[in-house]
Order: C-alpha cells, then structure tokens, then sequence
C-alpha cells in the first residue's frame, strides 16, 4: 500500500511538471505572437512609397509594417492630396520626387497619425484607396491611393499666385484659396546646427515651427506646409522645391543663431542679396524648359531672361517688404532685435526666384538669456505669435496696390 502510494504521488508530481512546462511553452508562444502582432499590427512604421503609372492615372503605394486606416485630409483641390494614416509611425520621414500626375511626395508625423502628402501635377481626382494585406509572397502591408486626371490645369500657377495675392478672391468651392505659408525648420537628424550650453538648434527650430503651424491654423486665414515635422535632415534645394512645387505664397526658414560673445543676443532677419539673386538666376536657367516652370512664352530667350529677372525683382521687393513686417511686429513682443536686424546674403533656402522668402534668426543659442527664452515653450509660442502678426501685416500691405508701389528693393537697417 505504501509502495503503491509512493508510486502514484510520484506520478502527481511527473504530471504536474509536465503541466507546468506545457503552460510555460504556452505562454512563451503568446508573448512571441504578441510581440510579432504588436510590432506588425499594432505600432510599425511607413517602410516606403512607390509610384506607377502615367499623367492620365497613377497609383501611389505606401509600404508598411502595420495594418491602417487612411483619412482624406485634402482630396487634391489646392493642387494637394493629403492622407493621414492611423497606426503607424512616419519614423525618420520620407521626400521625393513622384511619377505621373504626382510631382513630389513627403511623409510626417502629424500627432499619433503618419500623413502623406502628394503635391500635384495636374488636377486628379481620388479614383479608390484600399488596403492591402501581407499575402502572395509579400511580407508587409501596402495601402493604395489610385489618382485619376480630371483634365484641370495645376490650379496654382505662379500667374495665380501672384493675382490671388494682390486681390485676394471669393470663397470658391473648388480649392482652398486661403494663402499657403511653408514653414521650413533649419537643420535637422545628423545635422543639429548650433549647439547651446542646454540646447541644439535643430530641438529649436523644429519645436518653433510646430509653434508656428499651430498659431496659423488657428486663426483660419492660411494653409500651412513644413519642410520637416520630426528630427530629419532636408537637403537644402530640396525646402526649396517643397515650397516651389506646392505654390507657396510665402517662405520662412527658422534658425537659431550662434557667436564667439555670448553677450551678443537678438533676431534678425536674413533676405536675398544682389549677388545671391543673380546667382538664383544663373542656377535657374540652367534647367531643362526652366522658362516652362514659370510659365513664360519660350519663345525668345531674351524675352524669357527679362521676364524673369522681373519676376525675381518682384521676389525680392516682397521679401524685403515682408522682412520689416517681421521685424517691427517681433519687436512689438518685446523681443531683442540685434542692432543690425535686417540682413543679406545668398542663402541657398532663399534662392526660389517666384517665392518671397525669409530666414529668422529667432536669437543667439550661446546668450543664455536667449536660449532660455527659445527654450521656453510660453515664451516661444509669444515670439512665434508675433510672427503672425508680421505675416498678417505683410498680406495687409500686399492687398493695397499703392502701398506695395513704393515698396524700395532693399529695406531694413542692413
């Protein structure tokens, strides 16, 4: 009997360690299909975007690591389309140039949500998205947006621009025709930019300009693009194509600046010089059917060259114009101006001769006063406060012809 008892409390005890190790293979099961679902379902990242397709019908496909669902942000009416996608990162961030009817593409982190934006070629309509899912040796998702061309113009031609600008129109339901701001954050990923004693520039300029979208989407009277939304590197033609290629009316590029005194605190800012117009000009005409990109005749090179010097000299007046709007308005905050606020030079991001263009020095990241107030959140979201008010002020001016008549070329203590 007490063999038998023996025998059988021994085989409990096998049983039990062979339940425990069946329970403990289980669990380890579920976390490692947790984990592959956590990591391909739940939270992946935007892996690429690809294009095919033709100026009649083109189909953008996003690779990713996770399933999703996509919002229509802008169905193409401004000469965008925007899709936002929920549940995946955007990771480092994505630009390039597109096929077909998509001229150039970028890829942001907007909140918790990936948005793909895909500036036109010509007017398109949203044919059909859909999602595809991983299958048929493909081992990632695919989301699919089909573009069909509805045989309309690129609704923001230069000419367009600059006649909306002036005398802005109606409320029209076939765009948006409020003004498009590009907001471009100097530096980024492997490039900081400056380096404070607490702070780099790219952390800076970068938390500025999300400042800055938001307080001019909050009044409702523009349309906002940046050049970069995460810790990214941008080429620097390439803001300046972003801003060209999606008809901006106005391009500001923020940065913080640096010195051998760190007494020396205060913005400024920098617009196009003689020489650096000259040199956009040599850069431009030196493209394939440069005269197309800003829709002049083709027909007589001379004709075409004065045109365009005419267009840059238009280019500069606003900026210009635009830079004392700035100034006085982030005085108005109280913010420090260095006592040389208004600068030139040939910087490569105010090389666009069809976009008026600016670069805010917002102050001196080795002034520890300044990097303080830059660093500040309130303090920033003042200083980029009053740099709406700048560009409300610039619109103002712009809308009266005989105010914009007597506009100098050059302006500002330089």
């Amino acid at each position: 009997m007490r063999a038998r008892l023996k025998f059988d409390l021994a085989g409990w005890r096998a049983r039990e360690w062979a339940m425990t190790a069946l329970a403990f293979v289980v669990i380890c099961m579920l976390i490692l299909t947790a984990g592959r679902g956590f990591a391909l379902g739940v939270d992946g990242e935007i892996l690429r975007v690809r294009f095919g397709g033709d100026a009649q019908r083109t189909r953008v496909v996003v690779d990713l690591e996770a399933s999703t669902r996509g919002t229509v942000v802008d169905d193409g009416g401004d000469g965008r389309v925007v899709v936002d996608l929920d549940g995946v990162r955007a990771g480092r961030g994505q630009t390039g140039q597109g096929t077909g009817l998509v001229r150039a593409y970028q890829v942001a982190q907007t909140g918790s949500r990936s948005r793909i934006e895909l500036v036109l070629a010509s007017g398109v309509e949203i044919e059909r998205r859909f999602l595809l899912s991983p299958g048929d040796g493909v081992d990632h998702y695919r989301y699919v947006i089909d573009l069909k061309a509805t045989g309309a113009p690129q609704p923001r031609t230069a000419e367009s621009r600059r006649a909306r600008v002036a005398t802005p129109p109606p409320p029209s339901r076939s765009g948006d025709r409020r003004p498009l701001i590009v907001i471009d954050p100097g530096h980024g990923g492997h490039d900081p930019g400056a380096l404070g004693q607490q702070s780099r520039e790219s952390a800076i300029t970068l938390a500025a300009g999300l400042a800055l979208k938001a307080e001019l989407e909050r009044t409702g009277r523009y349309r906002v693009i940046m050049t970069r939304q995460t810790d990214v590197y941008v080429g620097l033609p390439r803001r300046v194509e972003i801003a060209r290629q999606a008809g901006a009316d106005l391009f500001i590029s923020l940065h913080a600046d640096a010195g051998g005194d760190p007494a020396t605190r205060g913005a400024s800012v920098y617009t196009l010089s003689e020489q650096g117009a000259g040199r956009a000009v040599r850069e431009f005409t030196g493209r394939d059917d440069w005269h197309r990109e800003l829709h002049l005749p083709g027909q007589d090179p001379s004709v075409d060259r004065i045109l365009l010097d005419m267009t840059q000299r238009s280019t500069q007046n606003r900026s210009a114009q635009f830079a004392r709007n700035l100034l006085s308005e982030i005085e108005r905050t109280g913010h420090p101006l260095l006592r040389r606020s208004h600068r030139d030079a040939g910087l490569a991001v105010l090389l666009a001769p069809d976009v008026p263009a600016v670069l805010l020095e917002m102050g001196f990241v080795t002034n520890p006063e300044d990097e303080r107030v830059l660093m500040d959140e309130r303090r920033r979201r003042e200083l980029m406060r009053g740099v709406v008010q700048g560009i409300d002020q610039y619109f103002t001016t712009l809308a009266s012809p005989a105010q914009y008549a007597g506009t100098p070329q050059a302006g500002g203590n330089r």
